[in-house]
C-alpha cells in the first residue's frame, strides 16, 4: 500500500518505516529533520522535507502522492516544553494534527494511525497497570493535546466513518531515541556516561514508568495496520513499572556500575507513576512485548556505543 509518515526521521516513525519497507509497502515519509534525522530515514522511502504546520503544504502532498494509510509520528515531543510554552504545543499537536485528520477524510484515508502516550494522558493514578477505560486527567499540555487528538479521532469515525488506531504507549526507548533534549531519559543517560559524564536523577528517583522497547511498540504499529477491521484507542506497553533507579542501576551494569546514584532537584510537576495495561491489544491483534527491560537497555547500550 502507498503510505505516508509523518515524523519518519525520528525515533519511532524511522523504526516503523523499516518494519513497513521489509514488507514491501510504497512509503513517503515528510519530516522538517527538527528533531528527527535524514541518516535514519530508510533509502528506498521517499522523504519530502516539510513542516506539517504548513497546512498549504501538505494538501499539495496529499494531492500529489495519493496515500493509502497515514502513521502520524510528527510532534512536539518535549513534555516540560509543552509546559513553558502550551501555545507553540498546540500549533503542532492539536492544529497540525487536526489538519491531518481532515485531509485524511478528505481524500478517503483508508487508516489514519496515530502515535499518542499513555502516561501523560492518564496522569498518576492507583489503578496500575492502567486500562484505556480509566479516566483521562493528563498533567501537561503535550498529554492533554494527545488526548485531543483521540477525540478528534473518534468524531471523524463515527460522523464519517474515518477508520483509526490510536496507540497509548509507555517510555519508548531503544536505538535511534534523540539524547539531545528533555524527553528520553534512557538515551540521556547512556550518552552522558558514553562521554564519562555524571548522570542527574530528577527528585528522589522513585518515579516509575512502563519503559517499552522501540521493536515492540514497532510491531504494534505493524498489527493497528494488518488489522484494519479494529478501531479506537490501545495501549502498547510491558505492564511492568520500574524506577528512575532501577533503570539507572540497570544501565550502570554496562559500565562495570562505576557511576554512582546522584540525584538533583525535582522537577515541577513530573509525573510520579506509569503504567499500561496492554491486554486489549492482545485480545484484538495478537500484541505480546518480547524485548525484557534488561535485554532492551543492553540493546540500546551496544547501538548508543557504536554511534
Amino acid at each position: 500500500m502507498k503510505i505516508l509518515i509523518t515524523g519518519g526521521a525520528g525515533f519511532i516513525g524511522s523504526n516503523v518505516a523499516d518494519m513497513l519497507i521489509a514488507k514491501k509497502h510504497d512509503l513517503v515519509i515528510i519530516d522538517n529533520l527538527s528533531s528527527g534525522f535524514e541518516y535514519n530515514v530508510n533509502k528506498e522511502a521517499k522523504l519530502i522535507k516539510a513542516d506539517i504546520t504548513d497546512f498549504d503544504k501538505i494538501e499539495k502532498i496529499f494531492n500529489e502522492e495519493k496515500p493509502e494509510i497515514i502513521y502520524h509520528f510528527a510532534a512536539q515531543i518535549d513534555v516540560r516544553k509543552s509546559v513553558s510554552d502550551p501555545i507553540f504545543d498546540a500549533k503542532t499537536n492539536i492544529m497540525a494534527t487536526l489538519n491531518l485528520i481532515k485531509l485524511s477524510n478528505d481524500f478517503k484515508i483508508k487508516k489514519f494511525i496515530f502515535s499518542s502516550t499513555g502516561g501523560a494522558i492518564y496522569g498518576d493514578t492507583d489503578d496500575r497497570p492502567t486500562k484505556e477505560e480509566h479516566s483521562e486527567w493528563p498533567l501537561s499540555p503535550y498529554g492533554i493535546a494527545k488526548l485531543a487528538t483521540d477525540k478528534f479521532l473518534n468524531f471523524y469515525y463515527e460522523i464519517f466513518g474515518l477508520k483509526y488506531v490510536s496507540l497509548r504507549y509507555g517510555n519508548v526507548y531503544g536505538p535511534r531515541q534523540n539524547p539531545y533534549g528533555e524527553a528520553g531519559v534512557v538515551a540521556i543517560f547512556l550518552n552522558k556516561m558514553l562521554k564519562n559524564e555524571q548522570p542527574i536523577i530528577n527528585g528522589d528517583g522513585k518515579q516509575t514508568r512502563d519503559y517499552t522497547y522501540i521493536d515492540d511498540v514497532a510491531k504494534a504499529n505493524i498489527l493497528a495496520l494488518e488489522h484494519m477491521d479494529k478501531i479506537g484507542i490501545y495501549n502498547v506497553g510491558t505492564s511492568i513499572e520500574i524506577s528512575v533507579n532501577d533503570l539507572f542501576t540497570e544501565i550502570n551494569k554496562n559500565f562495570g556500575g562505576k557511576f554512582k546514584e546522584m540525584h538533583g532537584p525535582a522537577k515541577l510537576g513530573e509525573q510520579k507513576t506509569s503504567c499500561l495495561n496492554y491486554e486489549k491489544i492482545k485480545k484484538d491483534m495478537g500484541f505480546e512485548p518480547e524485548i525484557n527491560f534488561s535485554e532492551g537497555i543492553k540493546k540500546t547500550y551496544e547501538w548508543f556505543k557504536n554511534l
